[in-house]
């Protein structure tokens, strides 16, 4: 009998010949959901592995405002680069896998605290457990960002890792699609659709969940869904996380064979040049990554002294006053009365504001609470 891996093989190979039209997206989308199905199977035995003492992981404990991940093939310049713009040493050499376990190290820039995450290079079949690669791919699936690093002179190598990824269950630079499935007692598959579906009928749809034995569910779709997202939300094990890429070794690469990599990678995604061995860009990656992850600062203020302008609070750039009040005491927003801001976001200063106020980069803060 066929293993659970040669099973997957079979089905994604068969996914790669079949046509992709209309009148395929179910069928499609019902060995999507088998694979879905065979990689919980597989997980669940992996798990049930390790618990037993069968392998062990990488042990990465998370600190600082954030978590990211380098993620390359082998002697692309992961290692230069972490030894470079952190306080880790991670070996490099010109030679494959000279990283051979996770080398964390922390970055500080403008305030932020950001972990970086050396990690051995990913190959092709990571996604199946080549190379470690169940244990690299945990790791980048709990980190905040993941950060591609390439080689211009390695045609492909990008899809290659977003794919190994992709099968990993990991949706980069991609939103959470609106797509909610309830199981329910009866009444077959009710499909309710806020939106016209093009990609599948109600039929299709149907198909997809009751192979993953529902025979009675409500569907709510608020856009016009693949087989892939319905898939997706019936496996609910994926992670939906920011990704940039970072083109390494500019110093020896020519302009054309520059344009050519990054011709050869997603448009709509962050992409910055470096040479991680001469120290080309490297500042502007910090702000880069600090960018890209969202971040801003906040200045505080307490009642009656002075600003703590060394020290900012770094937070995710939508935040409100609500979400420092829970960043910096639990009882904070229990006891709130009001909060004064400066800066950016205030119409004048010292502006009296509520919990539900949206802060910007820059702005100074008082909060007071009551005794």
């Amino acid at each position: 009998m066929a293993t659970i891996k040669e099973q997957i093989e079979l089905i994604r190979a068969e996914i790669d010949k079949t046509q992709k039209n209309k009148a395929t997206n179910a069928h499609i989308g019902k060995l999507k959901a088998k694979i879905a199905q065979l990689k919980l199977k597989e997980e669940k035995a992996a798990a049930h592995s390790k618990a037993s003492g069968g392998g062990k992981g990488f042990e990465v404990k998370k600190s600082g405002d954030a978590t990211v991940a380098l993620v390359g093939f082998p002697s692309v310049g992961k290692s230069t680069l972490i030894s470079k713009v952190t306080d880790a040493h991670s070996e490099a050499g010109g030679y494959a896998f000279t990283t051979l376990t996770c080398i964390p190290g922390v970055m500080e820039h403008r305030g932020a605290k950001i972990q970086i995450l050396d990690l051995p290079g990913l190959i092709k079949g990571a996604s199946e457990g080549k190379g470690r690669g169940r244990e690299i791919l945990n790791v980048i699936r709990s980190a905040d960002m993941t950060l591609f690093i390439v080689d211009p002179f390695q045609d492909g190598h990008f899809n290659v890792l977003h794919r190994e990824l992709h099968n990993a269950g990991l949706r980069l630079n991609e939103t959470k699609p609106p797509v909610f499935i309830k199981r329910v007692d009866k009444g077959g598959i009710d499909v309710r659709s806020t939106v016209e579906q093009t990609h599948l009928t109600d039929a299709d749809i149907g198909e997809i969940i009751r192979s993953f034995g529902y025979t009675s569910a409500v569907v709510t779709l608020r856009e016009n869904a693949t087989a892939e997202q319905i898939v997706d939300c019936l496996a609910g094990n994926r992670v939906y996380e920011k990704a940039v890429i970072a083109i390494n070794k500019i110093d020896i690469a020519t302009e054309d064979e520059l344009v050519k990599a990054t011709n050869a990678l997603p448009g709509d995604w962050p992409v910055m040049r470096i040479s991680a061995f001469k120290d080309i860009g490297l500042e502007e990656l910090k702000d880069f990554i600090y960018h890209n992850l969202g971040f801003m600062r906040v200045f505080l203020k307490p009642q009656g002294q002075e600003a703590d302008l060394d020290e900012p609070l770094i937070v995710k750039d939508d935040s409100t006053v609500e979400n420092i009040c829970n960043k910096l005491h639990r009882d904070f927003v229990r006891k709130f009365r009001f909060a004064r801001v400066k800066g950016p976001s205030a119409k004048f200063d010292w502006q009296r504001v509520g919990l539900d106020h949206r802060l910007l980069d820059g702005d100074l803060l008082t909060i007071v609470v009551k005794r």
